[in-house]
């Protein structure tokens, strides 16, 4: 498994979470589509943080199926980081992600979770079942790694190709009139 950065969201924004999900039981409330905004907000945040984008009810083909993930996460670069899906916690959630899976929902790096328990899946297998957001967060596909390094090396490369292209032009001006 890579190395995970340690990965806190504000204080502010965990706290939020928690006094959500409070004035939810203390209204009786336990419906996935109210439950999932309090953590739809924990993830917008902490995702801002690294320049991620949660796009809730991104709709895409996947295995000869329609899927629409509660959340889906972009960088600045369009590629897709991560996804989010929530159920309830009348739902079984082992049940849940089975039905998900067998649907053809992505498993690179996504979380199922009914506020209580979350299951982290990255590589197509379960990763893990708690502290969800230092490894979610964290997590780079190998494709995305090599990417990465590639501007890297880039940006590092940079001045030297400058300096090889103005040696370039000054030989011009020194050789070739017509340049």
């Amino acid at each position: 498994m890579p190395a995970v950065a340690t990965v806190k969201p504000s204080q502010k924004a965990v706290k939020s979470y928690y006094d959500a999900l409070k004035r939810y039981a203390d209204q009786n409330v336990k419906n996935e589509l109210a439950l999932r905004t309090a953590f739809q907000k924990l993830l917008d945040h902490t995702g801002r943080r690294f320049g991620w984008t949660l796009i809730p009810e991104l709709s895409e083909q996947a295995e000869g199926h329609r899927i629409q993930p509660d959340g889906t996460f972009r960088d600045d670069f369009l590629m897709r980081r991560g996804f989010w899906e929530a159920k309830d916690t009348h739902d079984d959630l082992e049940a849940e992600i089975a039905k998900k899976i067998k649907r053809g929902y992505p498993l690179s790096n996504t979380i199922f979770e009914d506020t209580r328990t979350a299951y982290l899946y990255q590589n197509g297998r379960q990763a893990m079942k708690v502290d969800l957001l230092n490894a979610f967060f964290s997590y780079t596909e190998p494709a995305h790694e090599d990417f990465g390094r590639a501007i890297d090396e880039f940006k590092e490369r940079v001045p030297e190709l400058a300096r090889g292209l103005v040696a370039k032009i000054d030989e011009a001006h020194r050789d070739n009139r017509p340049f």
